[in-house]
């Protein structure tokens, strides 16, 4: 029992660590609904996605072979070639559609035609969110839920730590989504990050599918190169910040 409790405790932390990058989307994306209903959009997402990760979890059990047999082979030697299965597929889906995500959103914000500095803009559905949330957390989720499948065989252990893990998630994306709002300036590193996000996850899923491009294979992107960039993305943005602050002290102590 003792072990079984250990091994959940590490599985919810596991979940923690990999769903960093799926806390930063959950967050961003949410801001596209109305202010009122946002929290909404987040806790609702999340929470149909714990049942969703528990139905993938339940799947990937009982049909792992399936998930990573080859269905799709791309033949063009030396120039492409790879051999994709179900689980490659949707990683490199995935990483599409954040690297357009965030590119989409970067440029809105560099565009002086449709910059808005209030939240006035045009909203999305609730329901469209919620279903943006639901469907790119699955996506996120499948790393985590291999990299538990790989810690123990109970499938209890690992359906109550998604669960808690969700949760957690609910509460952080509050947190998260408030430091945003009242700190805009940081959408900009937010959106950068999830732009790495997605280079993270083509490279992910070109692993897995064996791309070669021009000869040279696809290496997948290490969480510690991950965080790495990160913190140095958040570091220069610290900086560049305070050099900022002290320019403008300066000017104004000459006017």
């Amino acid at each position: 029992m003792f072990e079984n409790i250990l091994t959940l405790l590490m599985l919810v932390l596991l979940q923690a660590v990999l769903g960093f990058d799926n806390l930063l989307y959950i967050s961003l994306e949410s801001k596209k609904a109305a202010e009122t209903r946002q929290s909404f959009v987040r806790k609702t997402g999340i929470g149909l996605a714990i049942i969703f990760r528990i139905i993938l979890l339940f799947a990937l059990v009982k049909l792992i072979g399936y998930f990573q047999e080859p269905i799709l082979h791309i033949p063009f030697e030396d120039v492409v070639e790879g051999h994709f299965n179900i689980h490659s597929l949707i990683v490199l889906t995935g990483g599409v559609f954040i690297l357009f995500t965030a590119m989409k959103e970067i440029w809105h914000m560099v565009s002086f035609k449709n910059f808005k500095v209030s939240d006035s803009g045009s909203k999305q559905s609730v329901s469209k969110v919620i279903g943006m949330i639901v469907v790119m957390n699955v996506v996120f989720s499948f790393d985590s839920i291999l990299s538990a499948m790989a810690l123990t065989d109970i499938f209890w252990i690992m359906a109550v730590a998604i669960v808690i893990s969700g949760l957690l998630m609910i509460w952080l994306s509050e947190k998260v989504t408030a430091f945003l709002t009242k700190n805009r300036i940081y959408e900009v590193l937010g959106l950068f990050i999830l732009f790495i996000v997605g280079i993270m996850l083509l490279t992910e899923g070109g692993h897995l599918a064996h791309l070669k491009l021009f000869g040279e294979d696809i290496v997948p992107m290490s969480k510690t190169t991950f965080y790495f960039i990160i913190a140095i993305l958040v570091l220069i943005d610290i900086v560049q910040g305070r050099y900022q602050k002290k320019i403008i002290k300066s000017q104004e102590g000459k006017a």
